[in-house]
This record gives C-alpha cells, sequence and structure tokens, in this order.
C-alpha cells in the first residue's frame, strides 16, 4: 500500500513539474522581455483610459475609423488615479501581469514612468510621424531617443471671460488679447469694483494655474537635466507674485472642489476662467449664458521672450511591451496618429482637440461656435497651441508641489519669497536625491 501511494505520490510531482514547466514557458517573457500574461493577446487588445466622456470616447470613435475588421480591442474605463497606482504596482513587481496594450497616460506623470521602467514600454516612432505634431508634446512623451507616447489631447490653455462682466468694467475684446499677468490682475481689480465679481476661482491645493503661468516662458520646477530649480527660478518667483496679489485683493473665488469650481462660472460668480481648452464643455454647459463667453490668448508672464500660449493638462498613449504590441501600435498609428477624418470627428462628437496639426485644415476646425459669440474657438485653439513652449515636465512635478503648496501658505502669510523657495528647494532636493 505504502508503495502504491509512493509511486501514485511521484506520479503526481511529475506532472506538477511538467504543468510547471509548460507554464513557464507559455508565461514567460518574450524575446523583447515582454509577457503574454498580460490582459491583452494576439486574440483581443485591451485598453486602459478614464473619463467616459472624453477618452473612453475618443477612443471608440477610433476604433469606428480604423479599417481592420480583424481587430478586436477591449476598452476598460479606470480612474487615473487607479491607473496611475496600478501601472506602479504591476511594473515594480517586474512583471507584466494584468498590463493592459494601450494605456493613456497624463504627459506629466509620463517620464516617471518611461524613466523607472524603459523596458515595459514599446517605441512607437516608426507607426506615425512626430513631425505632424505640436513639438511641446514630444519631449514628455519619448525617452533617451525613442518615441513612446502618441500625443493626444492638447491642454492648450485660453483666457475665457464673460463680455458683459468685461464690457461693464470698460474692456473690449482686443483690449484682453496678448496681455500679461500683471496686466490681468489690473483688469481683475477693474472688474471687481465695476460689477463686484470675482475674476476667477481657484482651488487652494491646486497649483495648476501656476504651472500655466510658468510655461508661458518655457521654464518649469526642473531643468532638462532633471535638476530641481525653485530657489532662483524667476519665472516662478514672478508667478507666485500674481497669484499672491490676487488673492491678497479678493479677486478670487476659492472652491475646495471640482463642482465648486464649476459652479463658480456657471452660476455667473466670477468673469473668467483661465484653463486648458477641456474647460469649453463645462462653460457651454449652462445654456443660459450663450453669447455672454469669448475667449483670448492666455496672459503671459512679464518676461522678454514669454508668449502668449501654454498649456495645462494633456495626455497621450502608450503601448506595453507584451504581446499584441504591433497590433496595438498599428491602431493607434493609422487613427490618431494620422487620420485626419477621424480628428474631424473628434471635434465634432466628442469635442476633444488632440495635437495632430495636419487636422487642423479640416472643416471641423473653422467652426464658429454661437455660444461664444460666433468665434472660431477651435481653430484659435489649434492656433496658440503651436506656439506652447516646450518644456521637460520631469518625474516629480507632483511632488514639487506638495511641498510647495506647503511654503506657498507661509508666503501667503508672510514668509519673504525668497526664504520660500529656498526652503522649498531645501525639501525637494533632500526628498527626491
Amino acid at each position: 500500500m505504502r508503495e502504491k501511494l509512493s509511486k501514485k505520490f511521484g506520479l503526481l510531482m511529475v506532472a506538477l513539474v511538467t504543468a510547471m514547466v509548460l507554464a513557464a514557458c507559455s508565461g514567460g517573457a518574450d524575446e523583447d522581455g515582454g509577457d503574454d500574461t498580460s490582459e491583452g493577446d494576439d486574440a483581443g487588445i485591451t485598453a486602459w483610459a478614464w473619463d467616459p466622456n472624453f477618452n473612453i470616447a475618443a477612443l471608440e470613435l477610433a476604433l469606428e475609423h480604423y479599417d481592420n475588421e480583424e481587430f478586436d480591442m477591449e476598452i476598460r474605463e479606470n480612474a487615473q488615479d487607479d491607473i496611475v497606482q496600478r501601472l506602479n504596482t504591476g511594473l515594480s513587481s517586474g512583471t507584466m501581469n494584468g498590463m493592459p496594450n494601450i494605456v493613456l497616460i497624463e504627459d506629466q506623470r509620463a517620464q516617471s514612468f518611461l524613466q523607472s521602467y524603459p523596458d515595459a514600454f514599446y517605441p512607437i516612432g516608426d507607426y506615425f510621424n512626430t513631425e505632424d505634431f505640436a513639438e511641446y508634446k514630444i519631449a514628455p512623451t519619448s525617452f533617451d531617443g525613442e518615441q513612446y507616447g502618441l500625443p493626444f489631447d492638447t491642454g492648450v490653455t485660453g483666457f475665457f471671460y464673460r463680455t458683459d462682466y468685461l464690457e461693464e468694467a470698460g474692456y473690449t475684446h482686443d483690449d484682453l488679447v496678448d496681455i500679461t499677468w500683471s496686466e490681468y490682475v489690473e483688469i481683475a481689480k477693474d472688474v471687481k469694483e465695476q460689477t463686484g465679481q470675482a475674476m476667477l476661482s481657484l482651488d487652494p491645493n491646486d497649483l495648476g494655474i501656476l504651472r500655466v503661468m510658468m510655461q508661458t516662458t518655457g521654464t518649469w520646477y526642473t531643468t532638462e537635466d532633471g535638476t530641481i530649480q525653485l530657489e532662483g527660478n524667476e519665472p516662478l518667483q514672478m508667478a507666485l507674485e500674481n497669484y499672491k496679489e490676487l488673492l491678497e485683493n479678493d479677486l478670487v473665488k476659492l472652491s475646495s472642489d471640482w463642482s465648486q469650481y464649476l459652479a463658480a462660472f456657471n452660476s455667473g460668480n466670477v468673469a473668467s476662467v483661465p484653463a486648458g481648452n477641456w474647460i469649453a464643455p463645462s462653460v457651454e454647459a449652462e445654456e443660459s449664458q450663450a453669447g455672454l463667453w469669448r475667449v483670448a490668448p492666455i496672459p503671459r508672464l512679464d518676461m522678454e521672450g514669454a508668449v502668449n500660449a501654454s498649456n495645462q493638462g494633456g495626455s497621450s498613449f502608450y503601448v506595453l511591451n507584451i504581446d499584441g504590441k504591433e497590433k496595438a501600435a498599428e491602431f493607434l498609428g493609422e487613427t490618431f496618429g494620422s487620420n485626419v477624418e477621424f480628428y474631424q470627428d473628434l471635434v465634432q462628437e466628442v469635442g476633444a482637440l488632440g495635437t495632430y496639426i495636419p487636422a487642423s485644415e479640416g472643416d471641423a476646425y473653422q467652426f464658429e461656435n454661437e455660444f461664444f459669440n460666433n468665434q472660431q474657438v477651435i481653430h484659435d485653439f489649434s492656433q496658440w497651441m503651436e506656439e506652447i513652449p516646450q518644456v521637460d515636465y520631469g518625474m516629480n512635478t507632483y511632488g514639487i508641489e506638495d511641498i510647495l503648496s506647503a511654503e506657498i501658505q507661509q508666503y501667503l502669510d508672510g514668509k519673504s519669497l525668497e526664504d520660500v523657495l529656498s526652503d522649498a528647494q531645501a525639501q525637494a532636493e533632500n526628498q527626491f536625491k
């Protein structure tokens, strides 16, 4: 009996070892370092993105425009924070289990993934012409001489303003074109005095407005080689001075979350919204304000070389280095990478403005929007997009802003700006050394 049990145990062990070997052969990394235990494989492609009305809708529209009946793609909605967490958890584990073929990543986070996990992403520069895209999108989506991201939405900024409030304060559209942020502050004071309205709404925990101001000069929190530059950063210093003056003169309606931010302009409590073009559908959502809005170029910092163009947000598509990567790259290249007709429908059906420059000549971009006083808003944004200065977002934008947020509060309470930036520099260098 014991001998029979030993033989059965032996056969069982052989079967288990054989199964493990077969599993290892079929589930291990491919010759390029990929791993076919991911969500995608040759039978179907998986894509992760956030926002069903914008990014998900764009992927679905691209799928409709892709002339390949054998191509099958499952689009899964994940919150942006969940995508960041799942990518970090999965990629840091050294396996590609559960990873999608295509993933949407915010431009300002992209370098943290590309530099931390360079073998996890598939270079896709051979699938489209990078020169067809706005130049400022290339640096954040490439690394070490390879193009990894296909640039998607622009995030180009505009100075949305209420024509009735500004006219009551004595300003025409021409008065608001190509102004500086210092001039914006002075206009805000006049608006407050004449109409009683705040000029804009801000969430003090979101420093996006500082990034918008800085990028008009082609400057960021870090240099191209990744060196942290807070102390002595003149554009950042000037941006903070404008920020403080807006707050100290009661020109800002503070908001603590997204819904309050939207309510500020939808309810008519602020005179302007300096933000990325993606805010346009939210402005238009309040139909009773149709004809009361226009858009001017975003103000620039009052410095030599600064331009009236900047960026806020924006994201791009990446292909994971797993089975199905060629199919995923071909799909992106033949839709987001080169299809002018697709981009016309993207503007009209989704309201998304990509960074594919040839698309700007299409009819959809010439549309006169009645809500914005028949202004060709899409065309104007596409022109400003081409002027956005390129910056290297580095790996720690949001980590640095966590440090800056606490220091800025002390600046508002009276701490000198020089000490604020010096102390923030020391903390950032210590945390990200």
